[in-house]
């Protein structure tokens, strides 16, 4: 079979990688996405896309049109633990023309960003096909052979196919785990409210459970320690009912609502990152470069940032036919700080803060010293806010548009 040629390669149909399959395209470069699902109807995928996000969006006149579909704003978090109710984020104050988290169904994303990158003539996306190898040509990823037998040759593959990327399944980078204590169940539960824009946590004795607003319903994840989904499930759906009622008593009798074990969808939490994110011909991003927690929902935007600090780095000299093996370390230099800083937050909630709670046995007879400050300075919200809603580097669309 005679080889596709094309500029990139990228591998997974993701928001890192259709994000960067639209900038690079735009930026006059051949682009093949490859995405072995069929499409993109896959339920608690993460939906939360954040100001700067929206931001990069702006930057490429599409934020209107985004904006035009169905989605949900969040504005506020609030907890409630030891029986008190308080708020410990805001973004009303943050400076973003949309100061909110813009929650979308992840299909309804992919499938806009497909729409948007589909009106350059250099981006084509193949859904239903996986990479079965990357194949190389002397010291460098040189293209890769699909399941169909088809072969795509290139002069550069990036890696956006999350956790598990191929470029950790075949060893091709070296990961480090971090490690994590919890993992999630995801679940939905009808709305008797009309409360919206608010993310809700309750806090219980061995108890985590979060709620975000989606109209009509909550979006539900209930935190245990982790490898304890199979004891969970053991103990059968009442016990788990049971579970959520005393942690969350405001939601009433769920008895109905949770029909299945089947409704509670497992997310193993990993927090992990590639130590060198490239090798010649080839370059990671997104979750196949660092895996996240979902605490704060950032994972989907950090992506974002990746691809758009790619593109800004990449995609004229590689439309321009050059090779760019000697820039994909600055791509990582770009990025990597800003994702230590963020998991390294992330691993001390979850071993200081999340593992503590799950270990509790006792009700909670006080808040604790950093909440009560929360409560008593308002503005202080504004901090976790903004950390949630803008990340600590923030990228700027800066590659070309190709005349």
């Amino acid at each position: 079979m005679i080889a596709t040629e094309v500029d990139l390669l990228i591998v997974g149909a993701g928001p890192a990688g259709l994000m960067a399959g639209l900038l690079f395209a735009r930026a006059g470069c051949s682009v093949r996405v490859v995405e072995k699902h069929g499409d993109f109807l896959h339920d608690f995928r993460g939906d939360t896309v954040h100001p700067s996000t929206m931001d990069v969006l702006g930057e490429l006149g599409l934020r209107e049109r985004f904006l035009e579909r169905p989605h949900q704003r969040l504005s506020r978090a609030e907890l409630r633990i030891g029986g008190r109710e308080m708020s410990v984020g805001d973004l009303s104050h943050v400076r973003s023309a949309t100061p909110f988290i813009a929650m979308m169904p992840q299909w309804d994303f992919l499938d806009f960003l497909r729409e948007e990158a589909s009106r350059y003539p250099g981006f084509r996306l193949t859904m239903g096909s996986s990479v079965r190898s990357l194949e190389e040509a002397g010291e460098r990823i040189a293209g890769a052979r699909l399941d169909s037998g088809e072969r795509i040759r290139t002069r550069l593959v990036l890696a956006a196919d999350g956790r598990r990327s191929i470029v950790r399944v075949d060893e091709l980078l070296p990961v480090k785990d971090l490690g994590s204590p919890i993992d999630v169940f995801w679940f939905e539960l009808p709305k008797r409210t009309q409360e919206e824009g608010t993310l809700r946590i309750a806090v219980e004795a061995g108890r985590i459970l979060v709620r975000v607003d989606r109209g009509e319903y909550w979006q539900c994840a209930f935190v245990f320690p982790k490898g304890q989904a199979a004891a969970l499930k053991r103990a059968g759906l009442p016990a788990m009912v049971a579970a959520i009622e005393q942690t969350e008593p405001r939601l009433g009798t769920i008895a109905g609502d949770l029909r299945s074990l089947d409704d509670l969808h497992l997310l193993e939490v990993s927090l992990d990152r590639l130590t060198r994110w490239h090798r010649p011909g080839l370059l990671a991003i997104g979750d196949a470069a660092h895996a996240m927690s979902p605490m704060g929902g950032i994972g989907i935007n950090l992506a974002i940032q990746d691809a758009v600090a790619a593109a800004n780095v990449l995609a004229e000299p590689l439309a321009r036919g050059r090779s760019v093996d000697h820039l994909l370390g600055k791509v990582q230099r770009r990025r990597q700080r800003s994702t230590q800083l963020i998991q390294a937050v992330q691993k001390i909630a979850q071993d200081r803060v999340l593992a503590p709670v799950l270990q509790r046995r006792g009700a909670y007879q006080g808040v604790p010293l950093p909440l009560l400050l929360l409560q008593r300075f308002p503005a202080l919200r504004r901090v976790p806010g903004r950390a949630i809603a803008m990340g600590i580097r923030r990228e700027q669309v800066t590659s070309p548009l190709a005349a």
